[in-house]
């Protein structure tokens, strides 16, 4: 068997500055996805745990914490254990977990290039689970609070995937809808953080402010109505930061 990779690297050059992403049929009649970079080629499994493994028998690592932990739940329960039981994640449990994030994240970013906005959203919203799991669960306080620091490209790689896929269905108010929920999880999490300023100078929510500013003008003007609605309910409800996102987005439909 001749495992040089040549003639497939020839046949799809690498482009730098741009993610390079295709889908093949492979020798196991399987889909998979591939990704072009500068030094090879990229394989992964469009669905499940993206280099295909299953690990203890379970979609992904966190699939399989996931259920040691409402396993280890219900039998504390059922035994009257106390909460010196209670579920952890060790260092090494927290670090495997991380890699198996990378791995999601690179796959989402490829579909993302390839349109598939529904697996995309799929991946990003399971990486957030990722990030919530490891906050509430790590032995360690650097294992609970390292992965927020992705917080706010996650929720945007998560929303940015929810409002195409939305335009792609020809549904311009549930892509906004999307934006705002994505743009409001960011404010929360940087206001929780101690550091509300970094939402206006960050990257990722100045990327979901501009689709919506692309967006908003094109509703119809029956959106007018809605937007107030919701304006209206927001302030109801006391969440000011979804009623500013509201007003600007009715500014914009005056003007």
């Amino acid at each position: 068997m001749n495992h040089d990779l040549t003639p497939l690297l020839k046949e799809w050059p690498y482009q730098s500055g741009q993610v390079s992403a295709r889908v093949i049929v492979g020798e196991d009649g399987e889909h998979h996805l591939q990704v072009r970079l500068d030094l090879g080629i990229l394989q992964m499994m469009l669905d499940g745990r993206p280099d295909g493994q299953e690990p203890f028998g379970s979609p992904s690592l966190l699939d399989h914490f996931e259920l040691s932990r409402e396993t280890g739940h219900e039998e504390a329960e059922a035994e009257s254990i106390g909460e010196e039981t209670r579920f952890s994640l060790s260092a090494e449990e927290c670090r495997l977990l991380r890699e198996e994030m990378a791995q999601f994240n690179q796959r989402a970013l490829a579909l993302l290039a390839l349109e598939d906005y529904e697996r995309a959203a799929r991946d990003a919203t399971r990486n957030l689970r990722v990030i919530d799991f490891c906050k509430q669960n790590a032995e360690n306080e650097d294992d609970r609070t390292i992965l927020e620091q992705y917080r706010a490209y996650v929720v945007m790689m998560r929303s940015r995937a929810l409002a195409s896929q939305a335009l792609k269905d020809n549904e311009p108010k549930s892509a906004v809808l999307a934006l705002d929920e994505g743009l409001d999880s960011m404010k929360h999490h940087f206001t929780d953080s101690g550091k509300p300023q970094l939402y206006e100078q960050s990257p990722e929510a100045d990327m979901l402010r501009q689709m919506r500013d692309q967006l908003v003008p094109k509703l119809p003007l029956s959106q007018r109505a809605e937007l107030k609605k919701r304006l209206a309910e927001a302030l109801e409800a006391e969440n000011y930061e979804l009623a500013a996102i509201l007003r600007d987005e009715l500014k914009q439909l005056k003007d």
